[in-house]
C-alpha cells in the first residue's frame, strides 16, 4: 500500500486547522460521481465536527466553466474535484481563505501559496508525483482529510468516488493510495473485496446474459445479442437460473468455478476477434476486482460500487444532485448506527423516500439514453475518419453525450475512439466534445485524455480527462479543423488491422 508521504500529510494537518478555524464555509464540487462523493465526505466531515464547533457550511455542485467567476465570500472556500485547472482565487481578496482538493492537472505550482496576501491551500496528488488518473480522485483527498480527524467511517465513499472515476480502468483494480482507502473501508466492515471476478456490468442487478450483450469493448457474437449470450451460457453448463430464488442467475452469483469458465471462453472469444499485439490484454478486459458495499441489501444497485456510481451519475446529469447528496448523508448516518449494531427506522424510512426519487430519475435517464441511442443507429450516422469515427449529437444534452458515445460504441469499429458533439447549451453555442473508446487502446498506450487536451487547446478551446473517457470544448466553427487534427494527432497510434 501507498503511504502519504510527509509533506503531503502536513498539507493535510494545515487544512485541518483550516476547516477547525473557520465558521462560514463554502464547498464547491464536481457534476459527477466523484465531485459528488466528494462533497459528501466534506459535508460529513462538517456535519460531524459541527456538532461540536458549530460550522456553518453550504456545498454547491458545478460545471468547470462557471470557476473562473465564482465568488470568494465565505470566510473559507473549498473545492474538491476541481479547481486545480482553473483560476478559482481570481477574486479572493486578502481576507480569504481557499482549500483545493483535486487531482486534475494544476495549473499553479505547490509554492503558489508564499505569492498570495490570503490563506490559500492546495493539495493535488500530482505535486508529489502520485498519478491522480489511477492512484487516488477527488473523493479520495477528501477522505484522507476526513482520516485526518478520525473519520474512517466515511471511507465507502472514497471507493464509490474512485470507481464513479475509472481509478481502476488501467488494471482492473484499485491501486496507490486509493489501496490504502480500501484497506481502511475493508477494516471498516465497510467494503467486501471480490478477487478474480468476472468484469461485467450490472453484477447485482442485470440478468448474466443481459451483462454479457452488453459488453462492447470488442465487438463479439454476444454484443447486443441477448440470445446468443444465453446460448453461450448453456453451452458452457452454466445454470441461468438461481436455485435458490428462481430468478435469472447474476454475475454476483457465480460460482469461482463457473466464473473462471466464462472467463476462459471470453478471453478466447475476444482473442479471435483482435489482432495479435493486442492479445496480452485481453484478460483484464473481462476479469478484475469487484467491490461491494457490506451494509447494502443484495440485487440491489447500491450494493455494488459500479452500480451506485452510475446512480450517482444519474442525478447529476439530469441535474438533481441533491438526490445524490441526500443518500449519501442518510447512507453515512446508517452505517453509523448499524456499526452500533441498530436500526434507525427514520432513516431506513427516509432513505426509501429518496430511493424511490432516484428510481424515477434513472428511468427517466435511462428512457432518454435509449430514445438517442436508437435514433443514432437508425440514422446511421457514424461518420468513419482513417483513425476516428463521430456523430453528430445534435439535440442530445451535453452532460449526457459522453454516455451515449460510450454505448454506441458497439455500434461502431472497436479499434477507433467514438466521438460525439452537441451544443454546450441553449444559451452557449459552443461544441462540447466527448470521447469514448475500448479500453485496449489505453492498455496499448494511447492517452486520448492527453490528445484531446493537446488538440483543443491549440484551437484555443479546453479539455483532458481519461485514457479511454475524455471530453472537450471548442468553438462551433472549429468543427471540422478539430476532426482533422485529432485525426492526424491519431496517424501511427492505432493498429487498425
Amino acid at each position: 500500500m501507498t503511504s502519504i508521504p510527509p509533506e503531503m500529510k502536513e498539507r493535510y494537518e494545515e487544512a485541518r486547522r483550516l476547516i477547525e478555524s473557520s465558521k462560514d464555509i463554502k464547498i464547491y464540487s464536481h457534476t459527477d460521481c466523484d465531485g459528488i462523493s466528494s462533497g459528501a465526505i466534506l459535508t460529513g466531515i462538517l456535519k460531524k465536527i459541527g456538532r461540536q464547533l458549530g460550522k456553518d457550511f453550504d456545498i454547491e455542485i458545478v460545471n468547470l466553466d462557471v470557476l473562473e467567476n465564482v465568488p470568494i465570500e465565505h470566510e473559507l472556500t473549498i473545492f474538491s474535484d476541481l479547481g486545480s485547472g482553473q483560476p478559482v482565487d481570481k477574486n479572493a481578496n486578502k481576507d480569504s481563505k481557499i482549500l483545493i482538493l483535486d487531482h486534475h492537472p494544476p495549473l499553479r505550482e505547490i509554492d503558489y501559496c508564499d505569492t498570495v496576501d490570503y490563506d490559500y491551500l492546495e493539495i493535488n496528488p500530482i505535486f508529489y508525483g502520485i498519478d491522480g488518473s489511477q492512484e487516488v480522485c477527488g473523493g479520495g483527498l477528501c477522505y484522507l482529510l476526513a482520516k485526518e480527524f478520525g473519520f474512517t467511517d466515511l471511507s465507502w465513499l472514497g471507493i464509490l468516488a474512485a470507481i464513479g472515476d475509472i481509478q481502476n480502468g488501467k488494471t482492473g483494480k484499485l491501486e496507490g493510495l486509493n489501496r490504502t482507502i480500501l484497506k481502511d473501508a475493508e477494516d471498516e466492515g465497510l467494503v467486501n473485496i471480490i478477487n478474480n471476478d468476472l468484469s461485467l456490468y450490472g453484477r447485482q442487478t442485470r440478468p448474466l446474459f443481459v451483462a454479457l450483450s452488453y459488453f462492447s469493448d470488442v465487438n463479439l457474437e454476444i454484443t447486443n445479442d441477448q440470445n446468443r449470450a444465453l446460448d453461450l451460457l448453456k453451452r458452457l453448463g452454466i445454470n441461468t437460473r438461481n436455485p435458490v430464488n428462481d430468478t435469472s442467475i447474476r454475475s454476483c452469483d457465480l460460482s469461482q468455478q463457473d466464473k473462471f469458465k466464462l472467463i476462459k471462453e471470453l478471453i478466447n472469444m475476444i482473442t479471435r476477434e483482435i489482432p495479435s499485439r493486442y492479445a496480452i490484454h485481453a484478460p483484464k478486459l473481462v476479469m478484475g476486482e469487484s467491490y461491494e458495499f457490506a451494509n447494502e441489501e443484495k440485487y440491489t444497485f447500491l450494493r455494488d460500487a459500479s452500480e451506485f456510481s452510475t446512480a450517482m451519475n444519474a442525478c447529476v446529469r439530469n441535474e438533481r444532485p441533491e438526490v445524490a447528496l441526500k443518500l449519501l448523508d442518510l447512507t453515512i448516518k446508517r452505517n453509523e448506527i448499524l456499526s452500533d449494531n441498530k436500526v434507525s427506522v427514520d432513516i431506513e424510512s427516509d432513505r426509501a423516500v429518496v430511493l424511490d426519487e432516484l428510481e424515477e430519475i434513472s428511468k427517466a435517464h435511462r428512457f432518454y439514453l435509449a430514445q438517442n441511442i436508437k435514433m443514432i443507429g437508425e440514422s446511421d450516422s457514424i461518420v468513419q475518419m482513417k483513425n476516428l469515427q463521430y456523430f453528430d449529437g445534435e439535440g442530445i444534452r451535453s452532460n449526457v453525450v459522453g454516455t451515449i458515445a460510450g454505448m454506441v460504441l458497439s455500434q461502431g469499429d472497436w479499434r477507433k475512439p467514438m466521438i460525439a458533439f452537441t451544443q454546450v447549451s441553449e444559451e452557449n453555442d459552443d461544441l462540447k466534445i466527448s470521447l469514448r473508446c475500448s479500453k485496449l487502446l489505453a492498455y496499448d498506450g494511447v492517452h486520448f485524455g492527453k490528445i484531446i487536451r493537446k488538440v483543443s487547446q491549440s484551437l484555443g478551446g479546453n479539455g483532458g480527462g481519461h485514457d479511454v473517457a475524455c471530453g472537450a470544448y471548442i468553438r462551433k466553427d472549429q468543427k471540422e479543423e478539430f476532426f482533422e487534427m485529432m485525426n492526424n494527432e491519431l496517424e501511427g497510434k492505432l493498429v487498425l488491422d
